[in-house]
């Protein structure tokens, strides 16, 4: 992963989006997709194409069958870039962009039938109406629900709940019968399942394509784009130094020529540490590694360092103190 300085030195933080010539035609992306297509070949899901396209996130704009895929994917220096400054790839591998595909795919099939107009659809996943919020607050391990993507994204809202079943019904080779036998979320995936064959061979109602934040037409730079990611300080929680210090105690007063830097671990654990964050609690990796890139600079500022030998203990304490802040703001408490 280059370092932040030498992409500035490449002038790529102010170029802007559109002018960057992006396709997904001629890239990794393209043999990958089509791979996808196969996939829903082999599951019967032949009369709905979506269309592809590159934005700033994966998505589906509301009635259409455009499945929008991450700019950054694109290009290995822009994947960089992201996982530089953006906090976590979604989409880093071959099988992890398929695993957000079949998500996706999940928002045209219900966008493409108007499925969230069915009393049977609406029985078992809800109101599609129901208020979309950016933060949730999951509940781990909740039967009612499958695990798909990371973060329990399925109890974010009905319309991901959906998506997130017919993501697990769609992977080739997965026995979500076995997986899922006793709990809550069989039935969902035996719906599932059910409506999936009926709609077989059935046109869709909905073809439209206009795609959303289309990255051939957005003026905003790379360095604009990134700024939204950046940590808000007024929201960083109150004595960060005293975690530190904490967290890199030396109970046992190690010898003090052994000692590593604080920052440095911090920095190496980071994308790591957020994107487990993510996948156990839900709360978004961009705000936990800014937290984290705060806590490094703070760390080096202060010249923390810890003895090599609890390098270990250090990074457990460290990935249970960002688990327990983004527990608190998910569940309503203090700002992370």
């Amino acid at each position: 992963m280059p370092p932040q300085s030498a992409v500035h030195e490449a002038g790529l933080g102010s170029r802007r989006l559109r002018d960057l010539g992006l396709t997904i035609a001629g890239t990794p992306l393209e043999a990958v997709i089509r791979e996808f297509q196969q996939e829903l070949d082999g599951r019967g899901v032949v009369q709905v194409r979506p269309h592809f396209y590159l934005s700033t996130e994966w998505g589906v704009p509301f009635g259409t069958v455009s499945i929008a895929v991450p700019f950054y994917l694109a290009r290995v220096d822009l994947t960089d870039l992201h996982a530089a400054r953006g906090g976590l790839v979604e989409g880093g591998s071959r099988a992890d962009v398929l695993r957000y595909l079949r998500h996706e795919m999940g928002h045209v099939v219900n966008y493409a039938y108007r499925l969230y107009d069915r009393p049977d659809w609406t029985a078992r996943f809800g109101d599609i109406n129901h208020p979309y919020e950016e933060e949730y607050r999951p509940r781990p391990f909740d039967p009612r629900y499958v695990v798909h993507l990371p973060g329990w994204y399925a109890q974010k809202h009905p319309d991901e709940d959906w998506a997130e079943t017919f993501a697990v019904w769609l992977t080739p080779g997965f026995d979500w019968r076995g997986r899922y036998a006793g709990r809550a979320a069989l039935a969902k995936l035996e719906f599932c399942d059910r409506l999936m064959a009926e709609l077989r061979g059935r046109e869709p109602s909905v073809t439209a394509v206009e795609p959303d934040e289309d990255v051939g037409e957005l003026d905003l730079t790379l360095d604009e784009f990134y700024r939204a990611y950046a940590l808000d300080r007024a929201d960083a929680p109150a004595d960060l130094d005293g975690a530190l210090q904490t967290i890199f105690d030396d109970p046992d007063g190690a010898d003090a020529a052994a000692r590593l830097p604080a920052a440095a671990l911090i920095r190496r654990l980071a994308p790591a540490v957020a994107a487990d964050v993510y996948r156990w609690t839900g709360w978004f990796p961009e705000r936990v590694r800014h937290l984290l890139d705060d806590l490094a600079q703070r760390a080096e500022k202060r010249g923390i360092t810890y003895p090599e030998s609890r390098e270990e203990a250090a990074a457990v304490a460290l990935t249970a103190f960002v688990t327990a802040l983004a527990m608190s703001r998910i569940q309503g408490g203090p700002p992370v």
